[in-house]
């Protein structure tokens, strides 16, 4: 004669399992085992329902069977059935995963935030460029004439040594010892070391 067969929990499994957790209370590991054997898939599952990742499951299952053996004595059949007991801690386990680990990102964003400072500060920079502009205004004050209009047409307006001379009705080599003497003259008065 054929065994009848149940889908979900056999009839007894809800007496058996209590059982075992009384045995597991008492420290019986082969009680343990059976009750792993019983409940690792649903716990899994619970787990992977509320965290929907194989790995993170995987740890939170292990930590909630642990668990399971440690807190065998805590539970009490009267507030409800074993089964029940060990899907609750794993539910409340898989809780706790999802909170730390929005907690960890929250806190790794908000400390990414202050860490993160700009490459430069806005504010000295602009300070620092309208200072240097004004010190090659007074260092180009200090120029000739010529000297100021050769350097401005040539590296303000962007013309050749040729085009500056045409522009200025001079010869070519004065343009350029004109050129020459003028960015000297800036170099000096700017400081700047060769």
């Amino acid at each position: 004669m054929k065994e009848p067969v149940h889908i979900g929990t056999r009839p007894s499994a809800k007496s058996d399992l209590q059982q075992l957790l009384h045995e597991v209370a008492l420290g019986d590991q082969e009680a343990f085992a059976a009750v792993y054997d019983t409940v690792a898939g649903s716990v899994l599952g619970v787990a992977r329902t509320v965290l929907r990742d194989q790995a993170q499951s995987e740890e939170v299952a292990q930590e909630v069977l642990v668990e399971v053996w440690r807190t065998a004595p805590r539970y009490r059949p009267e507030r409800g059935t074993a089964m029940n007991w060990i899907l609750t801690l794993a539910h409340r386990r898989a809780v706790d995963r999802v909170r730390s680990v929005e907690a960890a990102a929250a806190r790794d964003t908000k400390a990414a935030l202050l860490d993160h400072q700009p490459a430069y500060d806005e504010v000295t920079e602009q300070v620092e460029t309208r200072l240097e502009q004004e010190q090659v205004r007074r260092c180009l004050r200090t120029l000739t004439e010529v000297q100021r209009q050769s350097v401005t047409l040539a590296y303000y307006r962007g013309l050749t040594y040729r085009e500056v001379a045409e522009a200025l009705s001079l010869p070519l080599g004065t343009v350029k010892t004109r050129l020459r003497d003028g960015l000297i003259r800036l170099r000096d008065c700017l400081g700047v070391a060769v």
